[in-house]
């Protein structure tokens, strides 16, 4: 069936059902960014493929909602679907509730899968529409038309100890329970996956990329559940976790457990990461306390003995980082290498790394033009051939026993023109620039940006996307609830949090230029003033300088680059053969 007929049969579903509006989410019950394949009603539906997304139909009207991130992408995609393109004007926005309020008439119904969307979002819609009377309603179009769905993913799991995670399950309960207290619930349910694995030291592969389980939890005050496939789980897995207090229970089961809580229950939950279906099922008089997972926080603050780790799988991802970009310069213009090939080259040499589980998400590797789409997705048809000309995007991440990386790097090849050497530059002056910030204790996400901006606002260039997002270990390489970005979230930044700083200059159907790093924020020292705090730099990949236009430099950041770089050979160069320790010596040479 083509997405068209598959239109054609969602709508003839609306008018049995008298449904005027139908909403397709990019979610899962768990409101997981990356989707497990079962979950994957978007793609299916109209061929996107981008992460962030919403569709509304309509008789009249078929429409994908996303942001600056995929309007090329999606443009292309959507391209004789029935769909069109909306572009938010804001970035992660639920835009479309006004149109709906705009081109619906009163009495109508809106119908959604209550599975597949946040309370949040759901509530939101609820409060907007129901003013003009519009209706609601829990309907999955999906199932009916999707006869060749996958099933559920039946990886196994398994549990890393405390000498991994550096703390045991039963430690992480209970900093959960005394956040609980200070929130006055008694009961906590959890359903975003990297929580729970991060609680229950848990990790799999239900999820491309992200190595977590189909699981849900529930925190009462005298017992923990767990609800899975209990056949993922190695039989000495499972007496772990009921050593620790844990009773494992069916995944399918959560529902029961949720309408059987006691009718004057408090619970938290977090409104942002729990879907309006299992909402629903709390008793009608239960107390909802809302905010972000407890497990959220705590698991943004890595711990010395995940910061000691971290700083392995970088050392691991450096030797492989090395590896690639020297073969890339060895064969380049020797032999064909595609976007395509290159990528799978250096997922090759990830993999040869110790400790390697897969990558943390889909390789982007874009040449010129492409490196202009901020989460390009190489394709058969996009597949360009490198040549020796112009610059070479590479934003890629493994995801090791140990740690989770993620790093962006363009490698000028050949002829490089002016203009790419200034964006080049002024992206390298927006990353060193976050990097050596001192900042006092309680700086949010929205003041760092601004400051990774500045070099570029200075020549009238912005870029559409967040300058960092957290990262987990060995968990989600998007993870909060830190972010850097102009929008104001209100949280601080503190010490043991792992960020991404990720500038950005992307000039369509020409070229784009990233530069990210990861980085811990220490604490710097105190004065009269207060705490303060800084950004230890984790990555260790070199940075070319070879198109760098100096002029733009200032001194200390030129004195910046060059001990990075000369931190990165020193790191590296014990561990690299003799031959690539020469070519790394050579590409951190200072300027």
């Amino acid at each position: 069936m083509i997405f068209v007929e598959k239109l054609q049969a969602l709508r003839q579903l609306m008018v049995a059902k008298k449904v005027d509006a139908y909403i397709i989410t990019a979610a899962d019950p768990h409101i997981s960014e990356y989707l497990p394949a079962h979950y994957k009603a978007i793609p299916f539906a109209c061929g996107f493929t981008g992460s962030a997304g919403t569709l509304v139909i309509t008789q009249n009207f078929a429409g994908l909602w996303t942001d600056s991130r995929y309007f090329t992408q999606a443009e292309t995609q959507l391209s004789g679907t029935g769909y069109e393109l909306v572009k938010l004007k804001v970035p992660h926005t639920s835009e479309y509730i006004n149109w709906l309020l705009e081109v619906l008439p009163k009495g109508a119904k809106v119908g959604f899968n209550h599975q597949l969307i946040t309370v949040a979002l759901a509530l939101e819609m609820q409060n907007s529409l129901t003013q003009r009377e519009i209706e609601i309603i829990d309907v999955d179009f999906i199932s009916t038309i999707w006869t060749d769905r996958v099933g559920l993913p039946q990886a196994n799991a398994f549990l890393i100890g405390e000498e991994a995670a550096g703390l045991t399950i039963s430690a992480k309960i209970n900093q959960v329970r005394d956040a609980l207290k200070l929130n006055g619930a008694d009961y906590h349910f959890i359903s975003s996956l990297d929580d729970i694995a991060w609680l229950f030291n848990l990790r799999g592969k239900d999820v491309d990329y992200n190595p977590v389980v189909l699981s849900f939890a529930l925190i009462a005050p005298a017992d923990v559940k767990l609800f899975i496939n209990t056949q993922k789980l190695l039989q000495t897995d499972i007496n772990i976790l009921n050593q620790q207090g844990i009773t494992l229970h069916p995944y399918y089961k959560v529902t029961e457990a949720l309408k059987n809580l006691p009718k004057d229950a408090q619970v938290f939950i977090d409104p942002k990461r729990t879907c309006f279906g299992l909402y629903q099922c709390l008793p009608p008089n239960t107390k909802i306390i809302s905010g972000i997972n407890p497990s959220t926080h705590l698991k943004s603050l890595k711990n010395n003995t995940e910061i000691n780790h971290i700083g392995k799988a970088m050392l691991n991802d450096g030797v492989a980082l090395t590896k690639f970009f020297k073969w890339m310069e060895d064969h380049l213009g020797k032999e064909r290498i595609t976007e395509w090939s290159a990528a799978e080259k250096l997922a090759t040499f990830r993999a040869e790394q110790t400790s390697f589980v897969g990558l943390s998400f889909n390789t982007i590797a874009g040449y010129n033009a492409n490196g202009a789409l901020p989460h390009y997705s190489v394709t058969a048809e996009s597949n360009q051939e490198i040549l020796a000309d112009g610059l070479f995007l590479v934003d890629s991440g493994g995801q090791y026993l140990y740690g989770t990386t993620d790093i962006t790097r363009v490698m000028p090849i050949g002829n490089c023109s002016s203009s790419q050497a200034d964006d080049y530059t002024l992206v390298l002056k927006g990353l060193i620039e976050g990097s050596k910030l001192i900042f006092p204790e309680g700086t949010k996400g929205y003041q760092i940006d601004s400051i990774c901006r500045k070099p570029l606002w200075e020549h009238a260039i912005n870029f559409g996307h967040g300058t960092g997002h957290g990262i987990g270990f060995f968990l989600n390489v998007h993870e909060g609830p830190q972010n850097i970005s102009p929008a104001n979230v209100d949280i601080a930044f503190k010490p043991g949090m792992v960020t991404s700083i990720e500038p950005g200059i992307y000039r369509p159907g020409k070229h784009g230029v990233r530069i990210e790093n990861l980085v811990l924020c220490i604490p710097q020292g105190n004065s009269e003033f207060g705490d303060f705090l800084t950004f230890e730099t984790l990555t260790l990949c070199f940075i070319d300088t070879t198109i760098i236009n100096k002029a733009l430099l200032a001194p200390d950041q030129i004195a910046w680059l060059n001990r990075y770089n000369q931190m990165v050979f020193e790191k590296l160069q014990p561990i690299l053969s003799d031959e690539e320790a020469e070519w790394l010596k050579v590409k951190c040479q200072p300027i």
